[in-house]
């Protein structure tokens, strides 16, 4: 099949084929909005981040022990470009997939994938049930309760803030703030 660039609808498609949860679904509503957030921060293709987002956690409904993995044989036979799956099976790295992130929209798709879950959690308990009048104090305040919110692995998001140069801080707030563009969508507004 010819590789070919996906489009926005092809996309959200393909993510509605394999995944039918509501809560999954709002994950990759949020991580494309952040995603699209910090492509225009960095100057990267906010479509092609914020598709490669939309689709990372593709193949995790159907396929959880298979995860990421299965999501590169299902956009191979799709004919999608290697930069799109091979952002996505990088976001596993360590975990699921021996494919280390290497550019910026791969180590932002590693590190805000698992981030994106610590501040969905601390925003659901406010009164608000908001990311709109979220602060990232807040948010490092719950960080630090390694019990809240558990199964977000925090290790990975320290690497992948590593990997991306920034202060732990300043991409929890770009983090917030893709959020909150998305807010209405995701429940969060």
């Amino acid at each position: 099949m010819q590789e070919h660039i996906p489009t926005y609808d092809e996309a959200l498609s393909l993510l509605k084929e394999f995944n039918k949860s509501e809560n999954l679904l709002k994950h990759a509503y949020t991580v494309e909005g952040v995603m699209r957030y910090m492509a225009r921060k960095k100057g990267g293709d906010e479509e092609k981040w914020g598709i490669t987002g939309l689709v990372h956690d593709l193949d995790y409904e159907r396929f959880p022990l298979q995860h990421c993995g299965k999501a590169r044989e299902i956009l191979v036979e799709r004919g999608w470009p290697e930069e799109y799956i091979r952002a996505i099976v990088s976001h596993g790295w360590g975990i699921c997939s021996d494919v280390e992130p290497e550019t910026d929209m791969e180590k932002t798709l590693y590190t805000i994938d698992e981030l994106t879950g610590l501040i969905t959690a601390v925003a659901i308990i406010r009164p608000s049930r908001s990311v709109a009048d979220l602060e990232v104090k807040s948010v490092m305040k719950k960080w630090k309760d390694k019990a809240f919110a558990a199964g977000v692995n925090r290790t990975v998001i320290e690497k992948g803030a590593a990997m991306l140069g920034v202060e732990l801080q300043e991409l929890v707030t770009d983090t917030i703030m893709g959020m909150r563009e998305v807010a209405s969508r995701i429940g969060l507004g």
